[in-house]
């Protein structure tokens, strides 16, 4: 799975553009009239929603926009540049519920699902690398959005911070293995199921169950219970109340 690297543009030029003025998009700075950034970041999300970040170049989006490929640089100075802007355009159009009255697990719930959502909308984010993201309008609305999950909870403003880094990454980590789970049965034209039904009298020529007894029952039991080799729905639904237990055992402790 491709992965791209946002967060690598020109620091002064990038924050010029994802703080721009909504609805203006520094047409008069190309020649085709009424062309703006947001109608470039738009084609490209869409682009990038229907064929991943692989297939996304400077030149699809000038021949779906009816333009030069030189004429998009007018507009948007490179990739680089280009990919923070779509990041941050999905984040800022993200649906975000009030759930202040909420109790707090369900409010970090929201959070979860609210991401993993994102992610269903646009897989193309999940395979992202943003070690350095883009400090738009979208990301500090995201931000600030969701810490107010884990406000009054007791946690100090690092602990929020890193309780919310915690359930971002492991939001994204389930994402990317279904994203990779997706790709294995298109790759090779076989469900999980079928995979197994292929791949199961050969291993059990070589395995030997006395010798790896727990693999052998562990093994057995998860896949009977998914159906195959893995199922995000389960590993999600784990994961999340592992880390809202383990949430909910620090709060105890502070209380």
């Amino acid at each position: 799975m491709a992965k791209e690297h946002g967060g690598t543009s020109d620091p002064a030029r990038i924050l010029e553009l994802l703080w721009r003025e909504p609805g203006r998009g520094d047409s008069r700075r190309g020649p085709k009239q009424g062309l703006t950034v947001d109608a470039v970041v738009r084609v490209a999300v869409e682009l990038a929603d229907s064929d991943g970040l692989e297939a996304l170049t400077m030149r699809g989006i000038a021949r779906k926009l009816g333009v030069t490929p030189m004429t998009l640089y007018t507009y948007v100075p490179g990739k680089a540049e280009l990919l923070d802007l779509m990041l941050d355009a999905v984040y800022l159009q993200m649906p975000r519920s009030d759930r202040s009255s909420a109790p707090w697990r369900r409010r970090v719930e929201a959070v979860a699902k609210e991401n993993r959502d994102l992610y269903d909308r646009h897989p193309w984010v999940a395979t992202m690398l943003t070690a350095r993201p883009p400090l738009g309008p979208g990301l500090m609305t995201k931000y600030e959005h969701e810490l107010a999950a884990f406000d009054g909870l007791g946690l100090d403003d690092v602990e929020m911070d890193a309780a919310l880094t915690l359930l971002l990454n492991f939001v994204q980590s389930v994402a990317r293995e279904s994203l990779a789970t997706q790709a294995a049965a298109r790759d090779s034209a076989m469900s999980d199921q079928q995979w197994w039904a292929v791949n199961e009298p050969l291993l059990a020529k070589v395995f030997d169950p006395d010798r790896f007894p727990l693999a052998a029952r562990v093994g057995s039991a998860a896949g009977a219970a998914h159906q195959g080799l893995y199922d995000p729905d389960h590993a999600f639904d784990f994961g999340l109340q592992c880390i809202l237990d383990g949430l909910a055992h620090r709060v105890s402790r502070r209380e």
